[in-house]
């Protein structure tokens, strides 16, 4: 409103020569071209631009419609015609416009506003909404040949808001809601069969998106059964297609192995013992180093804390195959320590050649004969 006449000159000039994506047909361009040199032609015109003023003062934050200065600075930059008494702050646009309004909102930002005028549309191929007063036409044929030339303009309209309101749920850190935004978008795109790129585009977002939704649906209260569920198949859905904690396989999450072995390790914080205990075992069959690994761990834990010695049996068998590439005395003394085989687990801790934690171990055996106490 504050905008001088050289600013609202440049503004327009700038959105003339800005260019849409290129999916768009030339139709639904020159319908967008065509909103805003109306859209310029009032707001240029000093006794229209004084009488939007008042009422875009009056009505931009009128609770009762819940619209806010944005969205009515978005429709009346998409509106052909002003309907500005006393009670609203209408538009009226013909059928063939539509296309042009929601673009305009689509490059505004004005993301739930596409949706909600949009899906009623490809719902119904007529659009009713408080906002907008679609004047029919008079046959019922030309209605449809117009409203079918529109439809792919209008799914992709709707589908890059949901793509780009995913990106911004994204920024704020809510994953599972750009998840359903995206998911939303890529199933219209699929089910009407266009835009293959523009599918490509989201797809590539969903499973970059993937390690953050793990992460927070496993960092929900034990009592969200159903959504840590869904962490834990999602996880399973990676680690399939990455042929393991420590394969090399495409999930096209842009994490190479080594940031896959971070985010293993943050989220072990989340899981439970019981689900690690199911995951990287069965993960250890592939068969995976790392994986067994992690199982021996989850085994101990949950063998010590249940009081069931079998389970540290079975991680202390699976370190005899570990034992075979790589230094595990020390947890192969552990194990033994704790099934109550002492020789066993002094002849260990003699092996070890880790030599940070053994000078621990000595540190608090306080003199003892053996290394024990500081074991334990």
């Amino acid at each position: 409103m504050a905008a001088s006449e050289e600013q609202l000159r440049q503004a327009y000039s700038d959105r003339i020569v800005g260019l849409p994506r290129r999916e768009y047909s030339s139709s639904a361009i020159a319908y967008r071209k065509k909103l805003i040199e109306e859209a310029y032609v009032v707001l240029s015109d000093p006794k229209e631009r004084k009488e939007y003023d008042r009422v875009y003062l009056t009505h931009a934050y009128t609770p009762e419609d819940g619209r806010d200065s944005s969205v009515a600075v978005a429709q009346r930059a998409a509106g052909s015609q002003a309907q500005m008494d006393s009670k609203t702050l209408g538009i009226d646009i013909s059928q063939e416009e539509l296309i042009g309004a929601l673009m305009l909102l689509q490059e505004l930002g004005e993301y739930e506003q596409v949706l909600n005028l949009g899906r009623p549309y490809l719902v119904n191929q007529n659009l009713v909404n408080q906002n907008f007063k679609v004047a029919q036409p008079s046959a019922k044929a030309q209605l449809s040949a117009e409203q079918n030339a529109q439809r792919p303009d209008v799914v992709l309209t709707v589908a890059l808001a949901c793509l780009e309101l995913g990106r911004e749920q994204w920024q704020q850190a809510h994953y599972e809601n750009a998840a359903v935004s995206l998911e939303t978008g890529l199933e219209l795109l699929s089910n009407e069969g266009l835009f293959q790129n523009v599918q490509a585009e989201i797809e590539a977002d969903l499973y970059r998106l993937r390690p953050y939704r793990i992460l927070e649906l496993l960092a929900l209260p034990l009592e969200k059964t159903a959504e840590r569920q869904q962490g834990l198949r999602l996880l399973k859905e990676v680690l399939e297609q990455r042929s393991g904690i420590d394969g090399t396989g495409k999930d096209e999450s842009g994490l190479n192995v080594d940031d896959f072995l971070r985010f293993i390790q943050q989220l072990r914080h989340y899981l439970t013992v019981g689900e690690q205990h199911t995951l990287f075992e069965q993960e250890s069959k592939r068969p995976s180093a790392v994986a067994t690994y992690l199982a021996v761990y989850a085994l101990i834990a949950r063998g010590f804390t249940q009081r069931q010695p079998a389970l540290v049996r079975q991680a202390k068998q699976m370190l005899i195959h570990l034992g075979k590439r790589q230094d595990v005395h020390l947890e192969q003394s552990l194990c033994a320590l704790l099934l109550g085989q002492t020789q066993e687990a002094t002849r260990a801790l003699e092996l070890s050649q880790e030599y940070e934690a053994l000078a621990n171990i000595r540190e608090n055996s306080q003199d003892s004969p053996d290394l024990l106490p500081g074991l334990c």
